[in-house]
């Protein structure tokens, strides 16, 4: 793994970096937080070892600096504080684990490995995208070649639900499913009149088209 140790105590510093590089591990040490918040947004670390109490910057405003940022790299608190409030906040601050000083460095060792086999959440994404066609989640914007397109909430959520799934096939039953939330087919062509709706605002006024039909399939959206 490759892991980030942010301690200012020198000496115990350089005995969880040599204990983890013992156990083959890429380890880098840094002594305060405005260091270990630069290391940590560029560095790609499996498993981050923070202190709580930093010169610069706190290990809590470090972390919740790197939450803010969307940056997940799991964080094992390493610090003197061990009141349960203390534990609390370091946890809602963003971090994974507690430990409090001092500690077995084996203990350590487990908790940084355990934090390393943790599933991550999946990014939700915010913005997606098909050639020059671009829909933003959050501001629910959508636009293609710079050009802004005004979309009724259904023809948004039919969309969202063919860019999510760019380049495979969509057939009408998934997307009454979906978008209607219609577990049945309605006998109705309520989602041909959808899809006509949309390409005549996505596609009609651009080139190329990016909603196809696939002949008695469904819908895919290329690009």
């Amino acid at each position: 793994m490759k892991l980030l140790v942010v301690e200012d105590d020198a000496t115990t510093g350089s005995y969880i970096a040599r204990g983890l590089r013992e156990e083959g591990h890429t380890v880098d040490l840094v002594t305060d937080g405005r260091d270990g918040l630069v290391q940590a947004t560029g560095g790609g670390y499996d498993v981050m070892v923070v202190d709580r109490m930093l010169p610069e910057v706190d290990g809590m405003t470090l972390v919740k600096t790197l939450r803010a940022a969307g940056n997940r790299t799991p964080v094992l608190f390493l610090t003197s504080l061990g009141s349960v409030d203390d534990r609390i906040d370091g946890l809602n601050a963003g971090g994974d684990d507690y430990l409090t000083k001092p500690f077995a460095f084996g203990e350590l060792s487990a908790r940084v490995s355990a934090l390393a086999r943790r599933p991550q959440a999946v990014e939700q994404e915010t913005v997606l995208r098909a050639a020059d066609l671009e829909m933003n989640l959050i501001t629910r914007k959508v636009t293609r070649g710079g050009q802004e397109i005004d979309l009724l909430p259904r023809e948004f959520s039919i969309l969202e639900h063919l860019l999510r799934r760019k380049g495979r096939v969509q057939t009408r039953t998934m997307l009454l499913e979906s978008v209607w939330d219609i577990s049945f087919d309605p006998m109705t062509n309520v989602v041909e009149t959808h899809i006509s709706r949309l390409r005549a605002k996505v596609d009609k006024p651009f080139e190329p088209d990016l909603i196809q039909t696939v002949r008695g399939a469904g819908y895919r959206i290329d690009g």
